[in-house]
């Protein structure tokens, strides 16, 4: 299903209540639109906390995966986008790089990532879950409601309404 809000609404009606992410990232999933409490991963290079997260339930969350903005591989691929999927995650939003995005484009999950890149990242255990990472001149705090669509990344505090009807 999908949400029903615009992220240009959500910033007319609650200026001064939303940040808005710089734009910096290409829709690589199959959901376009996608909004859900924020779970966080820091990581650079070693996508050990991804493999993690994706494999619990995600009730509706957005991972939100602070990579550093490096482009030297992929923090998420098809597999671990599947078992997104599988385990009811709504999006993942990747200041790094994703692969196979040909796969990932038929997957019904929002998926956002500065770029491609093919090689598969260091599985090293490394990275840190749960905590605030910031990217694009916003904070992701846990637990904060991500709003992504084709216009952008909006962040609240909480769930917001909409005159459109989130």
């Amino acid at each position: 299903m999908t949400p029903e809000f615009k992220t240009t609404d959500l910033c007319d009606e609650h200026e001064g209540a939303v940040e808005v992410c710089e734009p910096m990232f290409r829709s690589y999933g199959g959901r376009r639109r996608f909004a859900g409490p924020a779970s966080t991963v820091s990581c650079l290079d070693d996508n050990s906390r991804v493999r993690e997260a994706v494999g619990e339930p995600g009730h509706g969350r957005v991972l939100v995966v602070d990579g550093g903005g490096s482009r030297q591989c992929a923090l998420l691929g098809d597999l671990l986008a599947a078992r997104a999927v599988e385990n009811g995650w709504a999006g993942v939003v990747v200041h790094g790089c994703v692969r196979d995005t040909a796969v990932i484009a038929g997957l019904d999950l929002g998926v956002l990532a500065i770029d491609a890149h093919p090689r598969r990242s260091k599985k090293r255990g490394e990275g840190h879950r749960e905590v605030t990472v910031r990217f694009g001149g916003v904070s992701f705090h846990p637990g904060a409601w991500v709003y992504a669509d084709e216009d952008g990344v909006v962040v609240a505090a909480g769930r917001l309404s909409s005159g459109s009807g989130a």
